[in-house]
């Protein structure tokens, strides 16, 4: 296990994980709610339009697009 500073909330936590437990379960969710999104409209919006779309911040957009990059949590097909 690493110490690591958690990606949503900025607390500090011990676990491999890129956010803490107790920000898991909403990002779980968000990370759900933005991959239903994509897969029903694509990624042809920009992120503001995003970001309003799905409610979810700009700064997490950008977090789950990188889960695509990398193929983690599902992995997401991206043409960006």
């Amino acid at each position: 296990m690493e110490f690591n500073k958690c990606s949503r909330c900025g607390n500090f936590y011990l676990s491999n994980d890129d956010v803490c437990p107790k920000c898991r379960p909403k990002d779980t969710l968000e990370y759900k709610t933005f991959k239903s999104y994509i897969e029903e409209n694509g990624i042809t919006a920009n992120l503001d339009v995003l970001s309003s779309e799905t409610g979810i911040s700009p700064k997490n957009i950008n977090r789950f697009l990188n889960y695509s990059d990398n193929n983690t949590n599902g992995g997401i097909t991206t043409n960006l």
